[in-house]
């Protein structure tokens, strides 16, 4: 919600009662507070922007933890690789191969495909949510 003060000027002609000397004129300012709020499309689409923001985080995080060789003891570590193998789980098994390793380090790669899946299906959903967004006309 936005609130902004739009001011004003609005001036007055007053005739001068005897008609022998010259018009005065007054002015004075006048503010009026406008509220604007997003409409139900923005609202939706900022929704939608904050969920799949989140998904794409956690999977991320996943990523780095991999990467990192994290410790999977730790109880952070493995509350963000179980939270994130919620939203990798459908992407499993597209490709022949699931993870590269290297020494410790694992590259997870139906997570990296993952994070393109959930991607690609917010943009589908941001562009079919912009179908029925109003814009203003210009007259």
């Amino acid at each position: 919600m936005t609130l902004q003060d739009e001011p004003t000027v609005v001036s007055t002609v007053q005739p001068d009662p005897t008609g022998l000397g010259p018009t005065a004129t007054t002015q004075s300012i006048e503010t009026r507070r406008v509220t604007s709020t997003p409409s139900g499309s923005e609202l939706a689409r900022r929704l939608i922007v904050l969920i799949f923001g989140l998904i794409q985080l956690v999977i991320g995080l996943r990523i780095v933890l991999l990467l990192l060789d994290a410790r999977t003891g730790n109880d952070i570590v493995s509350t963000i690789l179980n939270i994130s193998q919620v939203f990798v789980a459908p992407f499993e098994g597209i490709l022949r191969t699931n993870a590269l390793h290297a020494g410790g380090s694992l590259l997870d790669v139906a997570a990296v495909v993952a994070l393109v899946g959930w991607t690609v299906l917010e943009a589908i959903i941001l562009w079919a949510l912009g179908i029925f967004q109003r814009e203003p006309t210009i007259a």
